[in-house]
């Protein structure tokens, strides 16, 4: 795979893991006051940073042969194309007396993260697509 499809491929996802991050805070603000509600968080990058450390291991790690599927994988490639961003509630802590986690301060500032990185990202898809074109149109 190329540099530029790989560069564009992991823009695309984080802005689609960013779009999610958006809605499940966005949810969490709305149901800040409903009694016993617990949180949501969106978890990607710790996935996709397992993944590219897969990848250098696999690269540069020692490799077995494998003769039956039920022998252990040493170095096994984990592709970051199947991490998958995750949802996962936040059972442990409870910020209100109602039993309700959220903290709308918060959540709020999570949007506005989200909402930053995703025009970031759009600008540097943008950038490699305009890279691009530059290089067509010299050749």
């Amino acid at each position: 795979m190329s540099t530029f499809t790989r560069a564009v491929d992991l823009l695309h996802r984080g802005m689609d893991v960013n779009t999610l991050r958006y809605q499940v805070s966005a949810n969490n603000m709305a149901a800040s006051g409903v009694p016993n509600f617990k949180r949501s968080v969106v978890n990607f990058e710790s996935e996709l940073k397992r993944a590219f450390e897969s990848e250098e291991k696999a690269k540069n790690g020692f490799q077995l042969t494998r003769t039956d599927e039920r022998h252990f994988a040493l170095n096994e490639l984990y592709d970051y194309r199947d991490v998958e961003p995750r949802r996962v509630l936040d059972y442990t802590t409870t910020a209100k007396p109602n039993g309700n986690n959220v903290d709308a301060e918060t959540e709020a500032m999570i949007v506005l993260q989200s909402q930053m990185q995703y025009r970031m990202m759009a600008s540097l898809i943008n950038f490699e697509f305009s890279q691009v074109n530059t290089a067509m149109q010299k050749g």
